[in-house]
Protein backbone atom coordinates (compact mmCIF):
# COMPACT_ATOMS: atom_id res chain seq x y z
CA UNK A 1 0.00 0.00 0.00
CA UNK A 2 0.84 3.51 -0.64
CA UNK A 3 1.45 6.02 1.79
CA UNK A 4 -0.49 8.70 -0.64
CA UNK A 5 -3.28 8.33 -2.81
CA UNK A 6 -1.38 8.21 -6.18
CA UNK A 7 -3.17 5.78 -8.37
CA UNK A 8 -6.24 7.06 -10.38
CA UNK A 9 -8.82 5.14 -11.74
CA UNK A 10 -11.11 7.05 -14.22
CA UNK A 11 -14.35 4.88 -15.59
CA UNK A 12 -16.13 7.20 -18.01
CA UNK A 13 -19.91 7.74 -17.07
CA UNK A 14 -22.68 5.77 -19.26
CA UNK A 15 -19.85 5.88 -22.06
CA UNK A 16 -21.95 4.69 -25.29
CA UNK A 17 -25.27 6.11 -24.53
CA UNK A 18 -23.32 9.49 -24.03
CA UNK A 19 -21.35 9.32 -26.49
CA UNK A 20 -24.95 9.20 -28.39
CA UNK A 21 -26.75 11.88 -25.95
CA UNK A 22 -23.23 14.50 -27.29
CA UNK A 23 -23.53 13.47 -30.78
CA UNK A 24 -27.34 13.43 -31.26
CA UNK A 25 -28.64 16.39 -29.78
CA UNK A 26 -31.97 15.52 -29.73
CA UNK A 27 -31.82 12.58 -27.19
CA UNK A 28 -30.05 14.85 -24.64
CA UNK A 29 -31.92 14.32 -21.46
CA UNK A 30 -33.77 11.50 -22.83
CA UNK A 31 -33.71 7.46 -22.03
CA UNK A 32 -30.68 5.98 -24.33
CA UNK A 33 -29.92 2.37 -24.46
CA UNK A 34 -27.43 1.01 -26.77
CA UNK A 35 -26.76 -2.62 -27.78
CA UNK A 36 -27.90 -5.34 -29.72
CA UNK A 37 -31.27 -4.48 -31.31
CA UNK A 38 -32.62 -7.92 -32.55
CA UNK A 39 -34.33 -10.29 -30.19
CA UNK A 40 -31.51 -12.42 -28.61
CA UNK A 41 -29.77 -8.71 -28.41
CA UNK A 42 -28.53 -6.94 -25.06
CA UNK A 43 -28.32 -4.00 -24.06
CA UNK A 44 -24.62 -2.70 -23.59
CA UNK A 45 -25.16 0.61 -21.64
CA UNK A 46 -28.29 2.58 -20.86
CA UNK A 47 -28.12 6.49 -20.09
CA UNK A 48 -28.63 7.45 -16.42
CA UNK A 49 -32.25 8.53 -17.77
CA UNK A 50 -33.17 4.94 -18.80
CA UNK A 51 -31.46 3.19 -15.99
CA UNK A 52 -34.53 5.20 -13.80
CA UNK A 53 -36.63 2.63 -15.43
CA UNK A 54 -34.30 -0.57 -13.99
CA UNK A 55 -32.78 -0.64 -17.79
CA UNK A 56 -28.79 -1.84 -17.13
CA UNK A 57 -26.25 -3.17 -18.92
CA UNK A 58 -26.19 -7.30 -19.63
CA UNK A 59 -30.09 -6.75 -19.92
CA UNK A 60 -31.75 -8.88 -22.66
CA UNK A 61 -32.58 -5.97 -25.09
CA UNK A 62 -36.36 -7.28 -24.93
CA UNK A 63 -37.17 -6.59 -21.10
CA UNK A 64 -35.50 -3.54 -21.61
CA UNK A 65 -37.93 -2.59 -24.38
CA UNK A 66 -40.68 -3.27 -21.81
CA UNK A 67 -39.36 -2.02 -18.86
CA UNK A 68 -38.76 1.64 -20.99
CA UNK A 69 -40.99 1.30 -23.57
CA UNK A 70 -40.59 4.87 -24.80
CA UNK A 71 -36.23 5.00 -24.86
CA UNK A 72 -34.31 5.60 -27.53
CA UNK A 73 -32.69 2.00 -28.92
CA UNK A 74 -29.53 2.24 -30.95
CA UNK A 75 -26.72 0.22 -32.04
CA UNK A 76 -23.47 0.92 -30.73
CA UNK A 77 -20.78 2.80 -32.70
CA UNK A 78 -17.21 1.70 -32.15
CA UNK A 79 -15.53 4.13 -34.52
CA UNK A 80 -17.16 7.18 -32.46
CA UNK A 81 -15.86 5.32 -29.08
CA UNK A 82 -13.01 4.82 -30.30
CA UNK A 83 -11.91 8.25 -31.15
CA UNK A 84 -13.42 9.80 -28.09
CA UNK A 85 -11.56 7.04 -26.37
CA UNK A 86 -8.59 8.12 -27.86
CA UNK A 87 -9.07 11.38 -26.65
CA UNK A 88 -9.82 10.57 -23.11
CA UNK A 89 -6.56 8.39 -23.09
CA UNK A 90 -4.59 10.89 -24.47
CA UNK A 91 -5.51 13.52 -21.57
CA UNK A 92 -4.42 10.44 -19.18
CA UNK A 93 -0.93 10.43 -20.20
CA UNK A 94 -0.71 14.01 -20.39
CA UNK A 95 -0.84 13.04 -16.49
CA UNK A 96 1.63 10.38 -16.51
CA UNK A 97 3.45 7.67 -19.04
CA UNK A 98 2.27 4.67 -16.94
CA UNK A 99 -1.13 4.08 -18.25
CA UNK A 100 -3.62 1.10 -18.22
CA UNK A 101 -6.39 0.86 -20.54
CA UNK A 102 -9.09 -1.74 -19.13
CA UNK A 103 -11.28 -0.74 -22.03
CA UNK A 104 -12.48 1.85 -24.24
CA UNK A 105 -14.19 4.09 -21.35
CA UNK A 106 -11.95 2.82 -18.22
CA UNK A 107 -8.18 3.20 -17.03
CA UNK A 108 -5.59 3.45 -14.53
CA UNK A 109 -2.97 5.73 -13.82
CA UNK A 110 0.20 5.86 -11.53
CA UNK A 111 0.82 9.44 -10.58
CA UNK A 112 3.73 8.69 -9.04
CA UNK A 113 5.38 7.59 -12.60
CA UNK A 114 4.75 11.46 -13.84
CA UNK A 115 8.24 12.32 -11.53
CA UNK A 116 6.38 14.50 -9.17
CA UNK A 117 5.64 13.72 -5.94
CA UNK A 118 2.04 14.35 -4.65
CA UNK A 119 0.42 14.25 -1.36
CA UNK A 120 -3.86 13.90 -0.95
CA UNK A 121 -4.26 17.66 -1.60
CA UNK A 122 -2.27 17.49 -4.98
CA UNK A 123 -3.75 14.00 -6.32
CA UNK A 124 -7.30 15.69 -5.81
CA UNK A 125 -6.37 18.73 -7.78
CA UNK A 126 -5.06 16.70 -10.25
CA UNK A 127 -8.25 14.81 -10.58
CA UNK A 128 -10.86 17.57 -10.46
CA UNK A 129 -8.42 18.97 -13.33
CA UNK A 130 -8.81 15.78 -15.38
CA UNK A 131 -12.46 16.10 -15.00
CA UNK A 132 -12.65 19.21 -16.20
CA UNK A 133 -10.06 18.43 -19.10
CA UNK A 134 -11.77 15.61 -20.49
CA UNK A 135 -15.36 18.09 -20.18
CA UNK A 136 -13.93 20.78 -22.31
CA UNK A 137 -12.59 18.08 -24.79
CA UNK A 138 -15.37 16.07 -25.59
CA UNK A 139 -18.78 17.10 -23.86
CA UNK A 140 -18.65 13.95 -21.78
CA UNK A 141 -18.34 13.22 -17.92
CA UNK A 142 -16.22 10.69 -16.03
CA UNK A 143 -15.71 9.82 -12.50
CA UNK A 144 -12.58 9.52 -11.00
CA UNK A 145 -11.35 7.60 -7.94
CA UNK A 146 -8.22 7.84 -5.99
CA UNK A 147 -6.42 5.73 -3.60
CA UNK A 148 -2.89 4.26 -2.60
CA UNK A 149 -3.91 0.55 -4.86
CA UNK A 150 -5.82 -0.27 -7.74
CA UNK A 151 -8.40 -1.99 -5.88
CA UNK A 152 -9.68 1.25 -3.71
CA UNK A 153 -9.26 3.57 -6.91
CA UNK A 154 -11.43 1.13 -8.47
CA UNK A 155 -13.70 1.09 -5.77
CA UNK A 156 -13.56 5.11 -5.29
CA UNK A 157 -14.63 6.01 -8.91
CA UNK A 158 -17.60 3.55 -8.88
CA UNK A 159 -18.87 4.93 -5.66
CA UNK A 160 -18.26 8.78 -7.18
CA UNK A 161 -20.48 7.69 -9.81
CA UNK A 162 -22.17 10.00 -11.66
CA UNK A 163 -19.64 12.83 -12.23
CA UNK A 164 -17.78 12.77 -9.42
CA UNK A 165 -14.64 12.24 -7.31
CA UNK A 166 -13.78 10.25 -4.48
CA UNK A 167 -10.24 10.06 -2.82
CA UNK A 168 -9.48 7.39 -0.05
CA UNK A 169 -6.85 8.91 2.48
CA UNK A 170 -4.73 6.39 3.13
CA UNK A 171 -5.25 4.37 6.45
CA UNK A 172 -9.06 4.85 6.09
CA UNK A 173 -9.34 1.71 4.02
CA UNK A 174 -10.76 -0.61 6.38
CA UNK A 175 -13.20 1.89 7.91
CA UNK A 176 -14.32 2.69 4.04
CA UNK A 177 -14.51 -0.75 2.94
CA UNK A 178 -16.41 -2.40 6.20
CA UNK A 179 -20.22 -1.58 5.27
CA UNK A 180 -20.17 -2.26 1.83
CA UNK A 181 -21.58 -5.23 0.38
CA UNK A 182 -18.87 -8.06 -0.30
CA UNK A 183 -19.95 -7.83 -4.14
CA UNK A 184 -18.33 -4.82 -3.93
CA UNK A 185 -14.31 -6.61 -4.09
CA UNK A 186 -13.23 -8.03 -7.38
CA UNK A 187 -13.71 -11.60 -7.90
CA UNK A 188 -16.52 -11.90 -6.05
CA UNK A 189 -19.38 -12.65 -8.22
CA UNK A 190 -23.02 -13.87 -7.86
CA UNK A 191 -22.07 -17.37 -7.08
CA UNK A 192 -19.66 -16.97 -4.22
CA UNK A 193 -21.95 -13.44 -2.87
CA UNK A 194 -24.56 -16.31 -2.54
CA UNK A 195 -22.06 -18.50 -1.14
CA UNK A 196 -20.94 -15.92 1.63
CA UNK A 197 -24.71 -14.77 2.24
CA UNK A 198 -25.86 -18.35 3.90
CA UNK A 199 -22.52 -18.44 6.20
CA UNK A 200 -23.35 -15.31 7.66
CA UNK A 201 -21.16 -12.78 5.50
CA UNK A 202 -22.80 -10.02 3.19
CA UNK A 203 -20.35 -6.97 4.12
CA UNK A 204 -16.74 -6.49 3.65
CA UNK A 205 -16.25 -6.34 7.58
CA UNK A 206 -17.93 -9.68 8.02
CA UNK A 207 -14.81 -10.63 5.29
CA UNK A 208 -12.32 -8.89 7.47
CA UNK A 209 -13.82 -10.53 10.89
CA UNK A 210 -14.26 -14.19 9.64
CA UNK A 211 -10.86 -14.44 9.37
CA UNK A 212 -8.16 -15.65 6.72
CA UNK A 213 -8.61 -19.25 7.88
CA UNK A 214 -11.90 -19.67 7.93
CA UNK A 215 -12.41 -17.58 3.97
CA UNK A 216 -9.87 -20.53 3.15
CA UNK A 217 -11.80 -23.19 4.70
CA UNK A 218 -15.20 -21.65 2.63
CA UNK A 219 -13.25 -20.64 -0.83
CA UNK A 220 -10.04 -22.71 -1.36
CA UNK A 221 -6.60 -20.98 -0.52
CA UNK A 222 -6.06 -18.85 -3.24
CA UNK A 223 -9.76 -17.04 -3.26
CA UNK A 224 -9.71 -17.17 0.30
CA UNK A 225 -6.07 -15.28 1.07
CA UNK A 226 -7.46 -12.75 -1.91
CA UNK A 227 -10.71 -11.94 -0.38
CA UNK A 228 -9.47 -11.53 3.08
CA UNK A 229 -6.37 -9.65 2.43
CA UNK A 230 -8.47 -7.36 0.00
CA UNK A 231 -11.17 -6.92 2.89
CA UNK A 232 -8.18 -5.69 4.56
CA UNK A 233 -7.68 -2.87 1.80
CA UNK A 234 -4.20 -4.56 0.75
CA UNK A 235 -3.76 -4.94 -2.56
CA UNK A 236 -0.17 -4.50 -4.33
CA UNK A 237 -1.04 -4.67 -8.05
CA UNK A 238 0.95 -2.64 -10.49
CA UNK A 239 -0.17 -0.27 -13.40
CA UNK A 240 0.96 -2.23 -16.31
CA UNK A 241 1.11 0.32 -19.02
CA UNK A 242 1.19 -2.70 -22.07
CA UNK A 243 -1.36 -5.52 -22.10
CA UNK A 244 -0.36 -7.62 -24.86
CA UNK A 245 -2.95 -9.04 -26.95
CA UNK A 246 -3.45 -12.59 -26.53
CA UNK A 247 -6.66 -13.26 -29.35
CA UNK A 248 -8.74 -11.70 -31.78
CA UNK A 249 -11.94 -12.93 -32.59
CA UNK A 250 -15.41 -12.19 -33.96
CA UNK A 251 -18.79 -13.86 -33.10
CA UNK A 252 -22.36 -13.23 -34.13
CA UNK A 253 -25.91 -14.10 -32.94
CA UNK A 254 -28.57 -14.64 -35.25
CA UNK A 255 -31.99 -13.63 -34.51
CA UNK A 256 -33.54 -16.82 -35.91
CA UNK A 257 -31.39 -20.49 -35.60
CA UNK A 258 -29.52 -22.02 -38.39
CA UNK A 259 -30.27 -25.00 -40.09
CA UNK A 260 -28.89 -25.03 -43.23
CA UNK A 261 -25.51 -25.86 -43.22
CA UNK A 262 -24.50 -24.70 -46.38
CA UNK A 263 -25.93 -21.04 -44.64
CA UNK A 264 -23.35 -22.10 -41.66
CA UNK A 265 -20.74 -22.57 -43.75
CA UNK A 266 -20.98 -18.97 -45.56
CA UNK A 267 -21.34 -17.27 -42.02
CA UNK A 268 -18.38 -19.07 -40.43
CA UNK A 269 -16.65 -17.99 -43.94
CA UNK A 270 -17.68 -14.52 -43.56
CA UNK A 271 -16.55 -14.60 -39.65
CA UNK A 272 -12.84 -16.15 -40.69
CA UNK A 273 -12.52 -12.73 -43.54
CA UNK A 274 -13.63 -10.47 -40.30
CA UNK A 275 -11.68 -12.01 -38.01
CA UNK A 276 -8.42 -11.62 -40.69
CA UNK A 277 -9.14 -7.99 -40.78
CA UNK A 278 -9.34 -7.57 -37.31
CA UNK A 279 -5.89 -9.96 -36.94
CA UNK A 280 -4.25 -7.57 -39.11
CA UNK A 281 -5.94 -4.13 -37.73
CA UNK A 282 -3.76 -4.64 -34.62
CA UNK A 283 -0.41 -5.68 -36.33
CA UNK A 284 -0.92 -9.22 -35.63
CA UNK A 285 -0.76 -12.95 -37.06
CA UNK A 286 -1.05 -16.39 -35.23
CA UNK A 287 -1.19 -19.54 -34.77
CA UNK A 288 -3.87 -21.41 -33.08
CA UNK A 289 -7.43 -21.27 -35.12
CA UNK A 290 -10.53 -21.17 -32.97
CA UNK A 291 -14.37 -22.21 -34.40
CA UNK A 292 -16.67 -21.37 -31.54
CA UNK A 293 -20.47 -22.85 -31.85
CA UNK A 294 -23.55 -22.09 -29.95
CA UNK A 295 -26.56 -24.66 -30.21
CA UNK A 296 -30.17 -24.42 -30.13
CA UNK A 297 -29.83 -25.99 -26.68
CA UNK A 298 -27.04 -23.53 -25.22
CA UNK A 299 -24.74 -25.99 -25.62
CA UNK A 300 -21.50 -24.22 -26.81
CA UNK A 301 -18.60 -26.07 -28.43
CA UNK A 302 -14.97 -24.39 -29.42
CA UNK A 303 -12.61 -26.27 -31.66
CA UNK A 304 -9.04 -25.49 -32.35
CA UNK A 305 -6.19 -26.18 -35.19
CA UNK A 306 -3.01 -25.02 -34.74
CA UNK A 307 -0.93 -24.19 -37.57
CA UNK A 308 3.08 -24.95 -38.01
CA UNK A 309 3.66 -20.95 -38.12
CA UNK A 310 1.32 -17.73 -37.44
CA UNK A 311 -0.34 -16.35 -40.17
CA UNK A 312 -2.83 -13.34 -41.55
CA UNK A 313 -3.91 -14.94 -44.60
CA UNK A 314 -7.84 -15.10 -45.21
CA UNK A 315 -7.54 -18.37 -47.32
CA UNK A 316 -5.78 -19.85 -44.69
CA UNK A 317 -7.94 -18.88 -41.55
CA UNK A 318 -10.95 -19.78 -43.74
CA UNK A 319 -9.34 -23.46 -44.66
CA UNK A 320 -9.16 -24.17 -40.85
CA UNK A 321 -12.50 -22.81 -39.69
CA UNK A 322 -14.17 -24.77 -42.73
CA UNK A 323 -12.22 -27.78 -41.65
CA UNK A 324 -12.93 -27.26 -37.81
CA UNK A 325 -16.78 -26.80 -38.84
CA UNK A 326 -16.97 -29.99 -40.57
CA UNK A 327 -16.66 -31.43 -37.01
CA UNK A 328 -19.24 -30.36 -35.65
CA UNK A 329 -22.46 -31.28 -35.25
CA UNK A 330 -25.11 -29.03 -36.23
CA UNK A 331 -28.26 -30.80 -36.04
CA UNK A 332 -31.14 -29.11 -34.22
CA UNK A 333 -29.88 -25.50 -34.73
CA UNK A 334 -27.38 -23.02 -34.30
CA UNK A 335 -27.83 -19.77 -32.48
CA UNK A 336 -24.25 -18.28 -32.46
CA UNK A 337 -20.60 -18.51 -34.45
CA UNK A 338 -17.61 -17.75 -33.80
CA UNK A 339 -13.72 -17.45 -34.99
CA UNK A 340 -10.95 -16.37 -33.58
CA UNK A 341 -7.11 -16.73 -33.73
CA UNK A 342 -4.82 -16.93 -30.87
CA UNK A 343 -1.10 -17.27 -30.01
CA UNK A 344 -0.35 -13.95 -31.30
CA UNK A 345 3.41 -12.81 -32.95
CA UNK A 346 4.09 -9.53 -34.56
CA UNK A 347 5.06 -11.13 -38.00
CA UNK A 348 3.99 -13.86 -40.14
CA UNK A 349 5.53 -17.04 -41.86
CA UNK A 350 5.89 -17.59 -45.30
CA UNK A 351 1.82 -19.17 -46.60
CA UNK A 352 4.15 -22.31 -47.29
CA UNK A 353 4.35 -22.70 -43.66
CA UNK A 354 0.77 -22.44 -42.68
CA UNK A 355 -0.11 -25.92 -42.84
CA UNK A 356 -1.44 -27.25 -40.26
CA UNK A 357 0.33 -29.55 -37.67
CA UNK A 358 -2.32 -32.27 -36.86
CA UNK A 359 -5.36 -33.73 -38.92
CA UNK A 360 -7.03 -34.27 -35.34
CA UNK A 361 -8.18 -31.00 -34.14
CA UNK A 362 -7.69 -30.14 -30.67
CA UNK A 363 -11.70 -29.54 -29.13
CA UNK A 364 -13.24 -28.29 -25.85
CA UNK A 365 -17.13 -27.96 -24.54
CA UNK A 366 -19.09 -25.79 -22.65
CA UNK A 367 -21.43 -24.65 -21.11
CA UNK A 368 -23.20 -21.67 -22.01
CA UNK A 369 -25.59 -19.91 -19.26
CA UNK A 370 -29.19 -20.98 -19.41
CA UNK A 371 -30.27 -17.27 -20.64
CA UNK A 372 -30.14 -15.74 -23.12
CA UNK A 373 -28.61 -12.30 -21.68
CA UNK A 374 -24.57 -14.13 -22.07
CA UNK A 375 -22.28 -12.98 -24.85
CA UNK A 376 -24.12 -11.85 -27.19
CA UNK A 377 -22.29 -9.11 -30.11
CA UNK A 378 -21.95 -5.89 -28.64
CA UNK A 379 -22.85 -7.31 -25.28
CA UNK A 380 -20.92 -9.22 -22.50
CA UNK A 381 -21.50 -12.34 -20.05
CA UNK A 382 -21.67 -10.15 -17.18
CA UNK A 383 -21.13 -6.91 -15.50
CA UNK A 384 -20.86 -3.41 -17.51
CA UNK A 385 -20.99 -4.30 -21.02
CA UNK A 386 -18.65 -0.97 -21.81
CA UNK A 387 -15.42 -2.73 -21.15
CA UNK A 388 -15.98 -5.59 -22.99
CA UNK A 389 -14.06 -5.87 -26.60
CA UNK A 390 -14.49 -8.97 -28.63
CA UNK A 391 -10.64 -8.29 -29.85
CA UNK A 392 -8.27 -7.53 -26.62
CA UNK A 393 -7.03 -3.97 -28.11
CA UNK A 394 -9.68 -3.72 -31.26
CA UNK A 395 -13.55 -3.23 -31.08
CA UNK A 396 -16.10 -5.47 -31.38
CA UNK A 397 -18.72 -5.46 -34.14
CA UNK A 398 -20.30 -2.33 -35.09
CA UNK A 399 -23.58 -4.22 -35.70
CA UNK A 400 -24.63 -6.15 -32.72
CA UNK A 401 -27.94 -7.58 -34.31
CA UNK A 402 -25.40 -9.03 -37.25
CA UNK A 403 -24.63 -9.08 -40.62
CA UNK A 404 -27.93 -11.32 -41.53
CA UNK A 405 -30.48 -9.25 -39.48
CA UNK A 406 -33.85 -9.93 -38.41
CA UNK A 407 -35.47 -10.98 -40.72
CA UNK A 408 -32.26 -13.83 -41.37
CA UNK A 409 -31.48 -12.83 -45.04
CA UNK A 410 -28.07 -13.12 -46.48
CA UNK A 411 -26.01 -10.25 -46.00
CA UNK A 412 -25.83 -9.10 -49.60
CA UNK A 413 -30.22 -8.62 -48.92
CA UNK A 414 -29.58 -6.43 -46.17
CA UNK A 415 -27.17 -3.66 -47.84
CA UNK A 416 -30.26 -1.08 -48.14
CA UNK A 417 -31.01 -2.32 -44.25
CA UNK A 418 -31.26 0.81 -41.94
CA UNK A 419 -30.81 0.07 -38.17
CA UNK A 420 -31.70 2.70 -35.64
CA UNK A 421 -28.66 4.96 -34.79
CA UNK A 422 -26.87 4.30 -37.68
CA UNK A 423 -25.17 7.33 -39.60
CA UNK A 424 -26.80 8.34 -42.96
CA UNK A 425 -26.11 11.51 -45.19
CA UNK A 426 -28.25 12.92 -48.02
CA UNK A 427 -27.47 14.30 -50.76
CA UNK A 428 -29.46 17.80 -49.84
CA UNK A 429 -30.16 17.30 -46.02
CA UNK A 430 -26.67 16.72 -45.17
CA UNK A 431 -25.61 14.41 -42.14
CA UNK A 432 -28.18 12.65 -40.39
CA UNK A 433 -28.99 9.16 -38.28
CA UNK A 434 -31.89 6.78 -38.56
CA UNK A 435 -34.81 6.68 -36.37
CA UNK A 436 -36.32 4.03 -37.17
CA UNK A 437 -37.64 2.13 -40.64
CA UNK A 438 -40.24 -0.09 -42.00
CA UNK A 439 -42.82 -0.50 -44.87
CA UNK A 440 -40.62 0.68 -47.03
CA UNK A 441 -39.71 4.18 -45.59
CA UNK A 442 -36.96 5.24 -43.46
CA UNK A 443 -37.22 8.01 -40.76
CA UNK A 444 -34.31 10.03 -40.40
CA UNK A 445 -33.63 13.30 -38.02
CA UNK A 446 -31.23 15.59 -39.56
CA UNK A 447 -28.14 16.82 -36.48
CA UNK A 448 -24.78 17.10 -36.21
CA UNK A 449 -23.21 17.01 -32.98
CA UNK A 450 -23.12 20.59 -31.18
CA UNK A 451 -26.21 21.90 -33.35
CA UNK A 452 -30.22 22.39 -31.86
CA UNK A 453 -32.11 19.46 -32.18
CA UNK A 454 -32.76 18.82 -36.02
CA UNK A 455 -35.75 18.22 -38.42
CA UNK A 456 -37.21 14.93 -38.66
CA UNK A 457 -37.92 13.79 -42.62
CA UNK A 458 -39.03 10.47 -43.84
CA UNK A 459 -37.62 9.04 -47.40
CA UNK A 460 -37.67 5.37 -49.82
CA UNK A 461 -35.62 2.97 -47.97
CA UNK A 462 -34.22 2.97 -51.67
CA UNK A 463 -33.90 6.45 -52.08
CA UNK A 464 -30.80 6.86 -54.21
CA UNK A 465 -29.70 10.54 -52.06
CA UNK A 466 -29.63 8.65 -48.85
CA UNK A 467 -26.52 6.66 -48.20
CA UNK A 468 -24.82 5.34 -45.07
CA UNK A 469 -22.12 7.35 -43.84
CA UNK A 470 -19.06 7.53 -40.91
CA UNK A 471 -20.04 9.20 -37.81
CA UNK A 472 -19.59 12.99 -37.84
CA UNK A 473 -16.60 13.54 -34.33
CA UNK A 474 -17.63 15.13 -31.44
CA UNK A 475 -14.71 16.98 -31.34
CA UNK A 476 -12.74 18.58 -34.32
CA UNK A 477 -13.63 20.04 -38.15
CA UNK A 478 -17.09 18.44 -39.43
CA UNK A 479 -17.56 17.92 -42.94
CA UNK A 480 -19.17 20.80 -45.21
CA UNK A 481 -22.56 21.41 -44.91
CA UNK A 482 -24.64 20.33 -47.74
CA UNK A 483 -25.39 22.85 -50.45
CA UNK A 484 -28.27 25.84 -49.60
CA UNK A 485 -30.35 24.08 -51.76
CA UNK A 486 -32.24 22.22 -48.97
CA UNK A 487 -34.51 24.86 -48.24
CA UNK A 488 -35.89 24.66 -51.61
CA UNK A 489 -35.91 21.05 -51.22
CA UNK A 490 -39.55 19.40 -52.39
CA UNK A 491 -41.12 17.40 -48.98
CA UNK A 492 -39.19 13.81 -49.41
CA UNK A 493 -41.93 11.07 -50.27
Amino acid sequence: MRAAPTILHLDMDAFYASVEQASKPSLRGKAVIVGGLGPRGVVATASYEARRFGVHSAMPMAQARRLCPNGAYLIPRFTLYRQVSDVVMALLRELSPLVEPLSLDEAFVDLEAGGTAFDSAGARATGERLRADIRAATGLSGSVGLAGSKMLAKVASEEAKPAGLLLIEPGTERELLAPMSVRTLPGVGPATGEHLRRAGITTVGDLAEAGEDELVRMLGRSHGVGLYRMALGIDDRPVVAERDAKSVSVEDTFDVDLHDRVRIRTEVQRLADRCVQRLRGSGHSGRTIVLKVRRYDFSTLTRSETLRGPTDDPAVVREAAARLLEGVDTTGGVRLLGVGVTGLADYTQEDLFAQSLAAEPQEGTGEAPATDGAAEPGGAAAGDVEGVQGVQGAEPSADPSGPSGPSGEPEAAAERRWTAGSDVRHAVYGPGWVQGSGVGRVTVRFERPGSEPGRVRTFRVDDPELEPSDPLPLVGDDPPAPASRASQAPSPS
